[in-house]
């Protein structure tokens, strides 16, 4: 328990680090990753180091109840279902195991985020990550460097992540927690922190021309705005969300390469066309790249990692079967933040409906994207801290 603080605050520093995991898989990546292969091979082992420390911590040591530890678990046992009768069990074993591991991370946060040091050591972490994170890609833009990473992504920000959309949809979820935290924290410390991070992250945020991602952060503030004004908060969220469409019409289109504007229409298609052939446990995870060029338009995209929508892409590959599993485990969230709000103080509510805020919108970015690093690195670990927050806010107490 002694070490359980440094533990947590590491796995939440470590999360802009995640993407490169991507290049251990047998798919091509469409991006660069600066992580060279031995480091990101040592990341995942230590990750592993890490998830039999948190499984032995749970069993030994006693702590909270875990209210959505089921639906997760069937989550989890939805996605082994499909790849066991899928086309290539082994592919998405790598991906299935770091869910596991989010699991694990979960379960550890709701049990022990109100031990002494747990809930400063992550925050800390946290924003100290972000900052560094969005400096280090502000500087890679202004540098034009790694050339490889600017000019496949057309100059846009991308940083330690593979691709723009990644770093935007880590942004989602970092920028409403941060200027919350800036807010609302007693500690001088965690403010300066946060408001580092929000002058750093918002302008990061922007270069990545990231127009789900734009879309998705548009969300969440809108979210945080009906969610907290007590006047006029229809017309305000409904002027974000107007804004937002305006800037993705004019400026957010800057950037991309304009045969991408109709990419997505063709690869929607070919994920249709999978559900299709495959409704009911779908080809299994992270298969979807190995079956679209078989079931793609003639005149469609030549490749597809996925089907560029989170429920379309876990359809294909997991079915009905794994999308039941995954809106019962955000069904089982809501129900279970829903009754934590209503007991909430009016600053730890205020806390909670920002990570919430953060979450919605990374759902919105999904809806036409799909972004590993929020699947896989983001939602499980800031469910249980948006759960947390509605009971214990900051708990620097």
């Amino acid at each position: 328990m002694r070490v359980l603080p440094a533990v947590a605050g590491f796995m939440f520093f470590i999360i802009p680090l995640f993407p490169p995991f991507i290049t251990l898989t047998s798919v091509s990546v469409p991006g660069v990753s600066l992580i060279p292969m031995p480091l990101a091979i040592g990341l995942l082992i230590l990750m592993a180091l890490i998830a039999l420390y948190g499984v032995v911590l749970n069993i030994v040591v006693p702590g909270q109840k875990v209210p959505t530890l089921t639906p997760l678990l069937l989550w989890l046992g939805a996605g082994i279902l499909s790849a066991a009768l899928g086309f290539d069990p082994v592919a998405g074993a790598l991906f299935l195991g770091i869910f596991g591991f989010g699991i694990v991370w979960h379960v550890s946060v709701l049990r022990y985020y109100d031990t002494p040091g747990f809930a400063p050591a992550v925050y800390r972490a946290f924003l100290l990550s972000g900052m560094l994170a969005s400096l280090a890609a502000l500087i890679m833009v202004v540098a034009k460097a790694p050339g490889a990473q600017y000019a496949i992504g057309h100059g846009r920000a991308i940083g330690t992540f593979i691709l723009p959309g990644e770093l935007a949809g880590y942004l989602i979820i970092y920028l409403p927690l941060a200027f919350t935290i800036a807010r609302v924290a007693r500690r001088a410390e965690l403010r300066w922190l946060a408001t580092l991070g929000v002058a750093f992250g918002t302008p990061a945020f922007l270069l990545t021309f990231s127009r789900a991602g734009e879309v998705g952060l548009a969300a969440a503030i809108a979210f945080l705005v009906f969610a907290q004004l007590q006047r006029f908060r229809l017309r305000s969220a409904a002027a974000i969300i107007v804004l937002a469409v305006v800037a993705i019409a004019f400026v957010f289109n800057a950037h991309h390469n304009p045969s991408e504007n109709y990419t997505r229409l063709s690869i929607w298609q070919a994920g249709l066309g999978i559900v299709q052939r495959f409704p009911f446990t779908g080809v299994g995870p992270f298969v979807f790249a190995k079956i679209y060029p078989l079931v793609r338009l003639p005149d469609g995209e030549a490749t597809a990692f996925h089907a560029h929508s989170f429920l379309l892409t876990t359809a294909a590959e997991t079915g009905i079967v794994g999308i039941a599993a995954v809106l019962f485990a955000w069904w089982r969230f809501i129900i279970v933040l829903r009754e934590r709000l209503r007991t909430a103080s009016a600053a730890n509510a205020a806390l909670a409906l920002a990570v919430a805020a953060g979450l919605l919108g990374t759902w919105v970015q999904g809806l036409i994207d799909t972004v590993s690093v929020v699947i896989f690195g983001l939602w499980l670990p800031f469910m249980a801290v948006a759960l947390c927050c509605a009971n214990f806010g900051l708990a620097e107490a």
